[in-house]
């Protein structure tokens, strides 16, 4: 019982500073819009250092110890991802992404997958779950400054389009993450095995061509630094918990 309180704990805390940082996005373009502007590229380049490592070093191989077809579900998450993005770019007849999603109901089920995979990589272990959460929580930041922004371009006014946004983009990841919980909480490890497959696809998806793209295609100066930066903290971080 204590380890189920202790996970949940975990969830919630890094669930709802989800929705802060989220917020905080929002904010500060409201407030300083030049800063944030220029600043988005490097933490999207450093939450993608992040999550690219941690499905590789951690996510991937613990869902195939626990299930041998967990890698065929780490492909399926993938394609998921790959073509629910194609599908609302068809929707909105739009062909620059924002962020990959650039309609608000895809941006919505995007926080909200967020959520549940908070809830599936710390259901499997602290570490693997701290190590997806801090790389979701940093690009948090950047996707409020987007989902902001696409308000504004749709002809909101600044605190209406604040708002929506956030009912959008940063609520329902902590929705996500309490929606998902009580579900995960009663699988058996083979199963947690698959889902962790699935969520391990969707974070190399969401990395490599999402985030990735979106940051190179705003080539700035320590870019690459930053991205590496992130790489180096997730395999610090691993190395210290297993040498």
């Amino acid at each position: 019982m204590f380890v189920h309180d202790s996970t949940f704990i975990w969830i919630a805390i890094f669930a709802i500073l989800a929705a802060i940082v989220n917020g905080l996005g929002m904010f500060i373009l409201f407030k300083f819009r030049t800063w944030a502007e220029k600043a988005k590229t490097y933490f999207m380049c450093f939450a993608a250092g992040v999550l690219i490592s941690t499905p590789l070093m951690l996510a991937l191989p613990q869902a195939i110890q626990k299930n041998f077809y967990a890698g065929f579900m780490a492909l399926l998450g993938f394609l998921f991802m790959f073509f629910s993005n194609e599908y609302i770019k068809h929707l909105t007849q739009k062909e620059a992404l924002a962020f990959g999603i650039v309609a608000a109901e895809g941006i919505g089920i995007h926080s909200f997958i967020d959520g549940v995979i908070y809830t599936v990589t710390f259901s499997i272990s602290i570490l693997t779950g701290f190590l997806a959460a801090t790389g979701l929580v940093i690009h948090e930041f950047a996707e409020g400054i987007i989902t902001y922004t696409i308000f504004l371009k749709g002809g909101m006014k600044e605190k209406r389009a604040m708002i929506y946004a956030f009912l959008v983009a940063g609520l329902t990841t902590p929705i996500g993450a309490f929606v998902a919980y009580p579900l995960i909480n009663k699988l058996d490890q083979s199963t947690l095995g698959l889902i962790l497959g699935f969520v391990a696809g969707v974070l190399i998806y969401v990395s490599a061509s999402h985030l990735l793209p979106e940051a190179r295609g705003e080539e700035k100066k320590h870019s690459s630094l930053a991205f590496l930066s992130g790489v180096g903290l997730a395999v610090f971080i691993v190395l210290s918990k297993l040498l």
